[in-house]
């Protein structure tokens, strides 16, 4: 069984992991549905045992702190730069944003590798949270199903601003008086100063994966199946390379290809 590492500080983890909805509102996304085995990291450690990582939904700042008490991220930017497959929701796509906006007094630290500048908190606050239909043709491609899912958004951040590598997978139309930044010292709204009528809720650069909302809070598990796949290409990619060196040192001792590891 495939095995994908849930970051647990805080947050909506146990979602990510277990496979029933005790507010009976949502079916909730079950790793163990795809193959998956999830395993809960808290310590740096533990991530050496593991070959992919979910950062999930939660207060991003008092996930920042813990993150820190516990001296996690070095190692997360480690298991980042390793190529390792990371996927971040919600609060988990703002910690894997190299710049974020719209923070707290004093910010928090970022693990970094998605090229994009985040918005914390972009759609208001938990009473303005909301569920819409995305479009999704990437995903309906690689993963079957209809065009559209649906979104959680709950006290959601957006993606203002991304780089020329990474690829957007979903956007959501705003309304044209809707704050795109907001400071002390600025505010810039929709209308005003920029033309787009959307904005970016779900990106993908290399094996970093980020979505605004909580696919993990709806019954289509399409969005943790794409995840799976980048994690077993990941696998395949690396088990082939380890053949081919294997080969050219002895054609007699043949090199099988890795499974992910079991984290015990």
């Amino acid at each position: 069984m495939a095995v994908v590492g849930v970051l647990a500080l805080q947050g909506s983890f146990n979602e990510h992991i277990a496979g029933n909805n005790l507010s009976l509102i949502f079916q909730l996304f079950s790793l163990r549905r795809l193959g998956m085995k999830g395993v809960e990291i808290r310590k740096p450690e533990q991530l050496q045992s593991i070959s992919s990582l979910i950062i999930p939904g939660g207060e991003s700042t008092t996930m920042a702190k813990l993150a820190e008490f516990h001296n996690l991220f070095p190692a997360l930017r480690e298991f980042v730069q390793m190529g390792k497959p990371v996927w971040g929701t919600c609060a988990g796509l703002i910690f894997l944003a190299n710049k974020a906006v719209g923070q707290k007094d004093g910010g928090q630290e970022l693990v970094g590798g998605l090229n994009c500048t985040v918005h914390r908190n972009y759609f208001g606050s938990q009473i303005q949270s909301f569920e819409a239909e995305l479009l999704v043709p990437e995903l309906a491609s690689q993963e079957g199903g209809p065009e559209t899912f649906r979104g959680v958004f709950i006290r959601a951040p957006a993606v203002l601003e991304v780089g020329p590598e990474v690829e957007v997978l979903a956007d959501y139309p705003i309304p044209s008086n809707k704050v795109l930044y907001s400071s002390s010292a600025v505010e810039i709204q929709e209308e005003s100063a920029v033309p787009e009528k959307k904005v970016i809720v779900a990106i993908k650069q290399g094996n970093l994966l980020g979505t605004a909302f909580h696919p993990e809070l709806t019954a289509d598990t399409r969005w943790h199946s794409y995840f799976l796949k980048m994690v077993r290409d990941v696998g395949e990619g690396t088990s082939n390379a380890t053949v081919a060196v294997s080969e050219a040192a002895s054609s007699s001792d043949r090199q099988t290809k890795y499974d992910l590891p079991i984290f015990r």
